[in-house]
């Protein structure tokens, strides 16, 4: 075949011929999506992600833990925040390298920011009530922000800042969400509340029932359901901005007390919650955060591993059984990265 087109090309079209091949076809076997370890060791449980872009990276977590990087995960400072050597810290919002607010859960409920890189921080906000637990923070932009805690005499917490978190305003008891009998929010990846558009947002809710609640709308959900350790963990909104057409939704979660099993532990709505579809394939266990990250692609991992959809979330791929507790894309960028138990670090690569 000495005549074909391709032989009758000269020595550097050829070469040019080969290099626009697909890997496969041109002899090279491309890496496969996976998960590389940036850094573990320590007995903190990370379970704050808050990924500002490619570079900056803070983590925050038990023991009064936060670290950031601002080289990409590749190395990171180590703080532990003066006075809160024994609190964790289950979510941390970050702006850039030098401003971050994190949230201290239980009673009495702290929020602290600080505004040079970590070297100091200020208490903004502190409630002494008892029963308060704070679960998860959102922000919208550099000034707006929200956060939700399980319930007190029936109804759950929820408190707004408006100025980037110098302070906070907590919503008036008759106007808070209602609550079922030991329902509550888990504090497993500060992502069980997230923004809808500009102004609005979500969250889910477990326990022995598990609800979406947007706005002054209860929606039931057909997760796995009935137990303290069950329930909605974290949703992710893909179509923000959508709030009259609805919302594209991922929601996760499962039995944490029994975190290989894949029953009922992921839903998929186009419309904002009125209809709900389960996975083809679902996620490999319990998953304790998700997160759209870019295109048709979605990410969600658990305390039994990670996985990996490239079909709005109707199929899911197992990436490793290493657990982690939240993941995140760079807010500007496209980095996800990935936090833990064992001060476990991590990032997507593909």
């Amino acid at each position: 075949m000495k005549n074909s087109a391709i032989f009758g090309l000269t020595p550097l079209l050829l070469c040019c011929f080969f290099a626009t091949l697909p890997p496969a076809l041109n002899g090279q076997t491309p890496n496969p999506p996976h998960i590389e370890l940036l850094a573990s060791g320590t007995k903190t449980s990370l379970r704050g992600l808050s990924v500002v872009s490619d570079k900056v990276v803070w983590v925050s977590g038990s023991g009064g833990a936060v670290a950031k990087s601002t080289d990409g995960g590749k190395t990171f400072n180590w703080m532990t925040v003066p006075g809160y050597e024994k609190r964790d810290f289950r979510d941390i919002e970050a702006f850039d390298s030098s401003t971050a607010i994190v949230m201290a859960i239980a009673e009495p409920a702290d929020i602290l920011k600080t505004t040079d890189g970590g070297k100091t921080w200020k208490l903004v906000y502190e409630n002494t009530t008892k029963g308060m637990f704070l679960d998860a923070m959102e922000f919208w932009n550099s000034e707006s922000g929200i956060i939700v805690g399980d319930p007190i005499d029936g109804r759950f917490f929820v408190t707004r800042s408006f100025d980037g978190g110098n302070s906070w305003h907590d919503i008036p008891y008759p106007e808070r969400p209602k609550a079922d009998s030991g329902e509550g929010c888990f504090a497993s990846s500060g992502t069980n509340v997230r923004n809808l558009d500009k102004d609005e947002a979500c969250f889910v809710s477990g326990g022995p029932t598990s609800h979406l609640f947007i706005r002054d709308k209860i929606i039931d959900m057909p997760i796995l359901q009935g137990k303290t350790t069950t329930g909605a963990n974290s949703v992710a909104v893909k179509d923000h901005g959508n709030l009259h057409g609805g919302h594209h939704l991922i929601v996760v979660g499962g039995d944490f007390a029994k975190d290989t099993l894949q029953e009922k532990n992921c839903l998929l709505t186009n419309d904002g919650g009125k209809t709900w579809t389960h996975p083809n394939t679902p996620p490999h266990g319990y998953r304790s955060c998700v997160e759209f990250i870019g295109g048709s692609n979605v990410l969600c991992c658990g305390t039994s591993g990670v996985d990996l959809s490239t079909d709005d979330g109707l199929n899911w791929t197992l990436l490793s059984t290493t657990g982690f507790h939240a993941c995140r894309v760079a807010k500007k960028g496209k980095t996800v990265f990935l936090a833990g138990g064992n001060g476990r670090i991590a990032k997507l690569v593909w």
